[in-house]
């Protein structure tokens, strides 16, 4: 495991990571509700919160946040605390000092949700890339307030957003990115994949605009790239990581065209923040086999290079001395390959870090790790937020256990 565990400068050299292992963002659906009225739509962290990201820290680790909305209409999922009320703040602030506290270091992600989400959920209109309404019947994966039934997505198609309301979703991630550099975080993560809004423009099937924002691989960039731009341009580019996925199948993004627009949008990207003005790491998520399997018609009709993965998007950035960090299928057994053979600078884990908050440490030492559950991955439904959540053991606290177990059948015989 020598090579996860080795210094990578990210950030353009302000911040040195002691080791590769980052834990990826993960939606856990844990806020609180600031108002117990039936139709809150606002969340913040509380102790609990805190105490779980303090848990996954390690010094020189890097963590990156759950994502957060950067304003009501960008909401997604009930139990997910924003950045654009002030009562969010707290929760966040204690969320950043559990985390120095232990040494580590922390990147807030930010995440518009676009047409995945539900009028009934962020009492705002749907919004996305053009009103390309789901060709699929698959529901909201969770009840609201306002009904007992759960909705689907098709019964309530977006609205197309206009020019104006494009800049006032960048403002919502500058002042949002703004919020979070000052009250501690690292540095920002722009969430361009997993099928949200900015991935929604950048996929030809849901853009299907024809003004200068859709047409062409090149148009479809034009929106994620301004935001990108603005972001950078407030909190500066070293601050500020991208999280990008070519290869998405995912909230029914299968666009056309996929090889070119990324490749346009990653060479932009990679010309525009050079020397002292670099980005701070691209962050990809790997292609899901599974799904390029059961769409395999329409993921190859977009797809041109000879093989499936991102090692084309990843040499973009790399030569322009840009971290590239990969998410996706990587275990105690492969995460070695990933930066030895892949030549990927730093490797993210998500389940694995949901049941083993001590991760790197077992990595390193050589430690089984502890299988996850995953009905406790997106929420408590129950009302026991800490299962699943909290109460992950370290190995060390495994041992000790083992141990008294073990002095206590000893004495019993």
């Amino acid at each position: 495991m020598s090579a996860l565990f080795t210094p990578l400068p990210i950030a353009n050299g302000r911040i040195i990571l002691q080791h590769r292992v980052v834990m990826a963002p993960m939606t856990r659906n844990r806020g609180v509700p600031v108002s117990k009225a039936t139709d809150n739509r606002i969340w913040v962290h509380d102790d609990l919160g805190a105490l779980y990201y303090g848990q996954r820290a390690s010094p020189g680790g890097l963590l990156i946040t759950e994502g957060i909305p950067p304003s009501l209409e960008a909401s997604g999922m009930p139990g997910v605390p924003g950045l654009f009320d002030e009562s969010q703040v707290n929760g966040w602030k204690k969320v950043v000092e559990a985390v120095h506290a232990k040494g580590g270091y922390i990147y807030a992600q930010l995440w518009h949700a676009g047409r995945a989400t539900i009028p009934q959920m962020t009492g705002c209109p749907t919004v996305s890339a053009s009103a390309t309404a789901w060709e699929t019947d698959e529901f909201f994966p969770f009840r609201t307030s306002d009904t007992k039934e759960k909705v689907r997505y098709k019964d309530f198609p977006p609205v197309a957003m206009t020019e104006q309301h494009m800049v006032n979703t960048m403002q919502d991630f500058v002042k949002a990115s703004r919020l979070a550099i000052d009250l501690g975080f690292d540095g920002v993560e722009i969430n361009g994949g997993n099928g949200n809004l900015l991935d929604q423009f950048l996929h030809s099937n849901i853009n299907t605009r024809t003004d200068s924002y859709g047409g062409s691989p090149e148009a479809r960039c034009k929106f994620p790239l301004a935001l990108i731009n603005a972001v950078a341009a407030e909190v500066g580019a070293s601050n500020v990581g991208i999280r990008l996925e070519p290869t998405g199948l995912y909230n029914g993004t299968f666009g056309e065209e996929c090889v070119q627009t990324w490749s346009h949008l990653c060479q932009k990207l990679s010309e525009t923040y050079v020397g002292d003005n670099k980005l701070s790491c691209i962050h990809f998520i790997e292609p899901r086999f599974d799904r390029v399997e059961a769409n395999k018609e329409i993921f190859f009709s977009s797809w041109s290079l000879p093989e499936v993965s991102n090692a084309h998007f990843q040499s973009i950035f790399s030569k322009a001395g840009i971290p590239c960090i990969s998410c996706g299928g990587w275990d105690a057994d492969n995460a070695q390959s990933a930066i030895t053979d892949k030549r990927w600078d730093a490797v993210a884990f998500a389940k694995h870090f949901v049941s083993n908050p001590d991760l790197p440490k077992r990595l390193q030492l050589g430690k089984p790790l502890q299988a996850y559950d995953r009905s406790r991955f997106y929420g408590s439904w129950d009302g026991d937020r800490g299962n699943g959540y909290v109460n992950y053991l370290t190995w060390e606290e495994q041992e000790a256990n083992e141990l008294k177990q073990t002095e206590a059948t000893t004495a019993g015989t």
